[in-house]
């Protein structure tokens, strides 16, 4: 781990450590990195859902019901 010296906003580190729960400087920042660096990847990733990442998935939810009543009608036709 690489060490920097960095001016930080006092006051947004203490409301990141008491948002992430941590209890030192180190923790908070490495927390807030972590979390902004998922954040970023779940928002890409969300991006390229919405725009067709996955097309063979893109087709109507069935219901549990309709799931129930499918399978009942299947098995009435196998007796």
């Amino acid at each position: 781990m690489a060490r920097t010296v960095v001016d930080i906003d006092d006051v947004l580190l203490a409301e990141a450590a008491e948002i992430l729960g941590t209890s030192s400087k180190v923790a908070t920042v490495n927390g807030a990195l972590e979390e902004l660096v998922k954040l970023r990847k779940r928002e890409s990733f969300a991006a390229w859902l919405k725009s067709g990442g996955l097309p063979d998935l893109t087709g109507p939810v069935e219901t549990e019901t309709e799931t129930e009543t499918r399978t009942e009608g299947d098995a009435g036709r196998a007796a």
